[in-house]
């Protein structure tokens, strides 16, 4: 008996005479009602068998189905909350997407540090699956979109020792599989037919037993009961490898697929069908997609053994279609000229669906994190579209989704998969060179080009592996493509970090209670009385922690206050505010003395400039989402004294108009002198009013969090010092913009004094070059203009005159000689000159047909230029690279133009004198 056989021996199995099972195909442990049933009716061990033959007896659309669920839940004490965003890194630090309605309550509700928004409650949450990437399209029943329809209770063990955030038992396992099959009874379904499989569940940390509910070849929920947590200690070992011993909260974690409860309805042959049937009959008939009678009955009959191409199940995919083509008696490459533009069409509108949720909900295209993920699955889709013949604009096709989805920044969705779709097509005419590189160096061997090349051609270049693949086999180069390669590069971005990775807290502070933090009381007060609870040697002065403090601790982007420590005769200077397990730290340059009693003075200007930059900021991002669009949301920050910086998420560069809009924006925003003020709500409630835009600047841990409220313009999570008005921010100048990195741009601002600093630096620069051009400070630009234009049009002369003078020594032959090799004319000539003279002679012997090898001494140092006309078959870079080395450097290029050389002037000479040579032995090689 396995450890945890025993968890699945429900009362509700017993008095419902069902019969436990192992399947003899998979080894499955599995609960039926059909004492005849052998497997676990799961493919590959069953085929579909409700394509054709719906395994309810009315069919329903997503949105019927949906509401079908959530009804049927409400019906039964279950409180209906709206879904979270897919982006699950607006609320929680440790993920990106949001990929199960469980991610919604990790993990300050299933660590019961806060309570449920309702107890139980039921949602259909959209999610994302970027590891089922490979497998849409082809299995049938894969999306990487799609929507978790979902129940939970949260219980907490009556004999907890500590106290949760919610206690008592709800509802646990009998009651959890009651509810499912009073779901299946609801809509009709045969319960003989449904299976309950054995499958222990671990992920984010923690585990528990779990049931895949199967139905007539589908799996349509995973009932997971989630009561374990890693242990080091643990008594259990999970299919991870960890071991897992019980927590004192238990969870009910459901997830129903409402994609696959349509398509069960409905008994389409794919649930593409099912679920986007407009979008699949328009990219059909846009891409000229037609089958016979005799095609239509053959793909039909593919269909149901579809499930066998799960690519988490097989070892190779098309191995497994080579086997289904056995059972349709079908020749294996007349089933993949069917199949796979069909499949190609059912990837696109999955994917057009996984974009329209990604964009609708804010992200944007980057390099890294969501953004990238973003661009992977858009990127991806731009191929298949262009593979596939379907002749639309991508943005259309997302645009589809996103008026199906009900987004209301449609415009923005457009714009952004525009503007992706041309960075993408410039990426790939640097990218394909490198290709061809790569193929070159692995041609005529016996090994493929490493998947870990076609991965990083991917994440460096956006080249698909398939277009790696062409161009490899016109090389003579070959590619062996893993059929999880989108899971691959999904991989290598999707980890966060640990989540369970903590820090020990230190030990120095366990005895020390957390220090009450005065500022949030009165952020104008500068002055404070309080008690050294100690002092700890630091490697620069000391650590004294109080028991309350005025001093804020750097955090959010904010640098801490600086000020002075008064005791007795004794001052220390407070350089540095740090704040560690809930105890703030004063770094200090002198011992005040344990158990003292001191008075705080912090340093008032600075902390003024902090709060005016601090508050500018929250104004310019709000700017920033009126000017640019509800998708900008904050990437990164730093306050400082004479300049901040906000980094924002956008998807193309920030104009000049839109600087100007954006201070605007902001100033408006000080004119009005709005309040601002604090509050601390609950979690839960700030969310359901405010949204998670609420964290610009992350996620704050606790049951309660602090609002900072801009007026009614703006409100953000925020735990930094502000001002009490806007007025007091006096003014907001943009300082300039710039790329931080694709997707992201950086604003950098001044505010109050540090505003009119910044402006009066400016308008100096302006005067001193008015000086400098003798022109009043407003004819600068105009000025600038002009001579700018002067010196591009003399530049342009001199050039000319150069190439002139050029073709005049080459004509002339001044220290030239010409020397014929090989029916070949070949001028030989030393020119101390700079690179650009150098150029322009060879370039002149060369448009008379001979082959140019021109050396200079000037400067100290030898260089050479060599020059080869079209039809003669010499390499300039071989030509070089040997000239050069006779100098002691190097050199190269193509094989009609190259420069080179070295430091031994004294060579060049004899280098030269030697070319010919070099050319013959060339020649003849």
């Amino acid at each position: 008996m396995s450890d945890l056989e025993a968890e699945y021996r429900l009362d509700y199995f017993e008095e419902e005479g069902f019969d436990r099972k192992e399947c003899p195909s998979c080894g499955a442990h599995f609960w039926t009602r059909d004492p005849d049933r052998e497997l676990c009716g799961e493919p590959p061990c069953e085929d579909y068998s409700f394509i054709d033959d719906p395994g309810f007896p009315e069919s329903y659309t997503l949105t019927e189905m949906r509401e079908a669920f959530l009804s049927y839940f409400e019906d039964r004490g279950h409180e209906r909350i709206d879904p979270y965003p897919v982006a699950a890194n607006r609320w929680r630090d440790d993920v990106l997407l949001t990929q199960a309605s469980i991610y919604d309550f990790q993990p300050l509700v299933t660590s019961g540090e806060t309570p449920p928004p309702a107890n139980p409650l039921t949602i259909s949450q959209p999610c994302i699956r970027m590891q089922d990437i490979d497998n849409v399209g082809k299995t049938g029943r894969h999306t990487m979109a799609f929507e978790m329809m979902a129940h939970h209770a949260f219980n907490t063990r009556e004999d907890a020792e500590a106290e949760y955030a919610y206690e008592g038992e709800v509802y646990w396992k009998d009651e959890t599989v009651e509810y499912c099959d009073g779901l299946f009874e609801e809509l009709g379904a045969d319960l003989e037919e449904i299976t309950y499989i054995e499958d222990p569940w671990v992920g984010g940390g923690n585990a528990g037993p779990a049931i895949e509910v199967i139905y007539k070849g589908a799996e349509l929920a995973t009932l997971v009961f989630m009561c374990m947590e890693r242990d080091p200690d643990g008594d259990y070992e999970m299919k991870d490898g960890n071991t897992y011993s019980f927590m004192d909260t238990y969870i009910v974690d459901t997830g129903y697929g409402l994609e696959r409860w349509t398509w069960m309805s409905q008994g389409t042959p794919t649930v593409y069908e099912a679920i986007y049937p407009d979008a699949i009959d328009f990219l059909k008939e846009n891409a000229g997609l037609a089958y016979t009678d005799e095609e239509e009955a053959i793909v039909a009959r593919a269909a149901t053994l579809s499930g066998r191409l799960d690519i988490d199940d097989v070892d190779d995919v098309e191995d497994a279609r080579g086997e289904i083509a056995d059972r349709l008696d079908v020749d294996v490459d007349r089933l993949r000229e069917l199949v796979e533009p069909l499949e190609s069409i059912y990837a696109i509108a999955d994917h057009s669906r996984t974009l329209a949720y990604m964009f609708g909900d804010g992200i944007v295209p980057s390099n890294v994190g969501t953004g990238y993920l973003a661009r992977m699955v858009l990127r991806r889709t731009k191929r298949l579209v262009d593979e596939v013949g379907v002749d639309a604009p991508l943005d259309e096709l997302v645009d589809m989704q996103a008026d199906r989805l009900g987004y209301e920044n449609r415009d923005t969705i457009r714009e952004i998969v525009r503007t992706e779709e041309r960075k993408y097509r410039k990426t790939l005419e640097r990218g394909s060179r490198k290709v061809e590189q790569l193929a070159d160096e692995y041609a005529g061997t016996d090994e493929p080009i490493p998947t870990e090349d076609l991965l990083e051609l991917y994440d460096s270049h956006g080249i698909q592996p398939d277009m790696v693949a062409e161009i490899a086999a016109d090389r003579g180069a070959s590619v062996d493509v893993p059929d999880d390669f989108y899971a691959l590069v999904a991989d290598r971005h999707e980890e966060v970090g640990d989540a369970d990775e903590t820090e020990d807290r230190d030990e120095r502070f366990s005895d020390l209670p957390e220090t009450e933090k005065l500022f949030y009381d009165d952020q104008n007060r500068t002055e404070f009385e309080a008690v050294v609870l100690d002092v700890f040697e630091a490697e620069e002065g000391y650590d004294v922690v109080l028991d309350q403090t005025m001093f804020y601790p750097e955090g959010g982007g904010q640098p801490a206050d600086h000020g002075q420590l008064v005791g007795g005769e004794a001052t220390a200077d407070v350089t540095d505010v740090q704040e560690v397990d809930g105890v703030v730290l004063h770094r200090a340059d002198a011992d005040p003395g344990k158990g003292e009693f001191v008075r705080g003075q912090v340093d008032g200007d600075r902390r003024n400039r902090l709060r005016a930059h601090h508050t500018a900021t929250h104004l310019i991002g709000h700017a920033a989402r009126e000017v640019l669009g509800d998708h900008v949301r904050q990437a990164g920050a730093q306050k400082g004294l004479d300049s901040s910086r906000l980094d924002v998420r956008h998807y193309d560069r920030i104009t000049r108009e839109d600087v100007r809009e954006i201070e605007r924006v902001a100033n408006e925003l000080v004119r009005e002198n709005l309040p601002v003020r604090q509050e601390w709500p609950h979690r839960h409630e700030a969310e359901a009013e405010h949204g998670f835009d609420l964290y610009q600047g992350g996620v704050p841990p606790g049951t309660n969090v602090r609002l900072i409220h801009v007026g009614d313009a703006d409100v953000q999570a925020c735990a930094g010092t502000h001002v009490d008005r806007t007025g007091d921010v006096g003014a907001v100048k943009v300082l300039k913009t710039e790329p931080v990195q694709d997707g992201v741009e950086r604003i950098v601002f001044a505010a109050a004094g540090a505003a009119i600093e910044s402006t009066q630096r400016t308008e100096d620069a302006l005067y001193d070059a008015a000086d400098a051009l003798d022109v009043d400070p407003l004819d600068v630009p105009e000025t600038a203009e002009r001579f700018f234009e002067e010196w591009k049009a003399r530049g342009k002369e001199i050039e000319t005159l150069k190439e002139d003078l050029a073709a005049a020594r080459a004509s002339g032959g001044a220290d030239a000689e010409e020397v014929v090799i090989d029916g070949v004319t070949a001028v030989v000539q030393r020119l101390d000159g700079d690179t650009d003279e150098l150029r322009a002679t060879a370039n002149a012997h060369v448009d008379d047909g001979k082959v140019a090898v021109v050396g200079s001494g000037a400067d100290g140092s030898a260089s050479f230029v060599v020059g080869v006309p079209e039809e003669v078959d010499v390499d300039a870079g071989q030509v070089v690279a040997e000239l050069a080395g006779r100098v002691g450097g190097g050199g190269g290029g193509p094989p009609d133009f190259a420069q080179g050389g070295g430091p031994d002037v004294d060579a060049l000479d004899d280098a030269l004198e030697a070319a010919p040579d070099v050319l013959r032995t060339l020649q003849e090689a």
